[in-house]
């Protein structure tokens, strides 16, 4: 793994990062192979996908976290319109970064959907979209605070943690110690300056030992890095952010990013 004191060509997208879009075809989204980057997590290989996923070669199991499907439509639903693309552009890069890495198993890790209703209310349309990237792999729907209830209607289990290959995975990390852990809920962010701007990008936060995943829907901010909110999960000079550029990733030590 590389360290830098910044990102060599850092993208100039402010990266509180909504990668909302109307819906493309995959063609479209950058073809980022071989981007990855290699980390070592408890002990174990990892791989940080610059679309936002994390791959673990040795069980062949894909983790995303915070896809927040149907978030326009739970807006809509409380009488706030944003545009109707969200569902369809996240299921698309969903299944870009399937295509790219062909798990056994994928581990959804929580607020799968935006509220409790998403996943029954869901058009078919993107139904039958997630059951043809399930089709040939294990699914597991990790519980998060927005959608406590499970998925309704759709392949793979509803589950509140999955413990595979002695590290655990759920929505929320647990304060303190936690070797092994990895977990979404917070949405990290980084910032960082480059030739006197700052930019700021979602980022997989970790330590070397737990990991905190970055949101993966296209209607989502990112909380930096700089948050007390990250406080009790990471002594700070042991924290990397593996920062998602345009093409690849950027492993900065939280020492030298901007506060």
């Amino acid at each position: 793994m590389v360290f830098q004191s910044e990102p060599t060509e850092p993208d100039d997208e402010d990266a509180v990062l909504t990668r909302l879009a109307p819906p493309a075809p995959p063609a479209a989204f950058p073809d980022t192979h071989g981007a990855t980057a290699e980390i070592a997590l408890s002990g174990r290989t990892a791989l940080c996908d610059p679309l936002g996923a994390l791959y673990l070669p040795d069980s062949r199991t894909l983790i995303v976290s915070d896809l927040h499907l149907e978030k326009g439509a739970a807006f809509a639903r409380r009488g706030q319109l944003l545009p109707p693309y969200d569902t369809e552009a996240t299921l698309r890069l969903l299944d870009r970064v399937l295509v790219r890495h062909d798990p056994r198993l994928v581990i959804s890790l929580g607020d799968n959907f935006h509220d409790r209703k998403g996943s029954a209310l869901m058009p078919e349309p993107y139904r039958a979209m997630i059951y043809g990237m399930a089709r040939g792999r294990e699914w597991l729907w990790v519980n998060g605070n927005h959608d406590p209830d499970g998925t309704s209607g759709l392949p793979g289990q509803s589950v509140d943690e999955v413990h595979l290959d002695g590290l655990t995975f759920r929505h929320e990390p647990k304060p303190g110690a936690s070797p092994g852990e990895v977990a979404g809920h917070l949405h990290p962010a980084a910032t960082v300056r480059r030739r006197e701007k700052s930019v700021r990008r979602p980022c997989f936060a970790s330590d070397g030992l737990r990991l905190i995943m970055p949101a993966f829907g296209v209607l989502t901010g990112g909380l930096d890095l700089s948050s007390a909110a990250f406080k009790p999960y990471f002594a700070r000079k042991d924290l990397i952010a593996h920062l998602i550029g345009k093409d690849r990733i950027y492993s900065v030590r939280y020492a030298n990013l901007k506060g």
